[in-house]
């Protein structure tokens, strides 16, 4: 009787000690993912603040391409504020969502401006416009690399909270799955092409 009394005590704290692993593992899943975005949110930053410069550049020899520039900046500003709401947590998949549509449309106006951008020979020339558009292609490309970052740690939380028995605590605690950040339309899927 002692013996089974034991055993039970025994397999009690095995299973104790195997949920507090399996919720702590969800946490640090989670807290990773959530470092992952911060780092997203940073480059996303970087490049709605080097936007609304490269604008004011462009202004001075494209006066009469106000519908794009104000597009370009209309875009910026959504963008921005999307970015904010997915910062906030960037485990909700509506404002991951948003911001992936939000950064959508900035990205076609960025091209648009790009495009006609090529039509002014002195604002490719200019020193300003060059630099941050190197600036801007470098973001672009941290953007990428932190997305990555991004959708891999989403990828290893989702699937602690998919496998069993995972998915019993995560449900019990009230873990959601994160939305990856992905890119849906493939030209979309292509950095703009920044070249003065």
């Amino acid at each position: 009787m002692m013996i089974a009394s034991l055993v039970i005590v025994a397999l009690i704290v095995v299973l104790i000690l195997a949920i507090v692993g399996i919720f702590n593992g969800l946490v640090s899943g989670r807290n990773r993912y959530k470092n992952a975005f911060a780092q997203i949110d940073v480059q996303l930053k970087r490049r709605h603040d080097l936007i609304p410069n490269l604008v004011e550049v462009a202004k001075k020899y494209m006066a009469h391409e106000r519908g794009t520039l104000e597009a370009v900046i209309a875009a910026r500003n959504t963008a921005s504020s999307a970015r904010s709401g997915a910062a906030s947590d960037p485990g909700d998949p509506a404002a991951m969502q948003k911001l992936i549509a939000a950064e959508g449309v900035l990205g076609g106006a960025m091209g648009k401006l790009f495009a006609l951008a090529e039509a002014y020979p002195d604002l490719k020339a200019n020193a300003t416009m060059m630099q941050l558009s190197e600036e801007l292609t470098s973001t672009e490309n941290k953007v990428s690399f932190s997305r990555q970052a991004y959708n891999d740690s989403v990828m290893t939380y989702n699937t602690q909270c998919e496998q069993f028995p995972g998915v019993i605590i995560a449900n019990s605690f009230g873990f959601k799955q994160a939305q990856l950040f992905e890119i849906e339309n493939v030209a979309e899927r292509e950095a703009p092409k920044v070249s003065f």
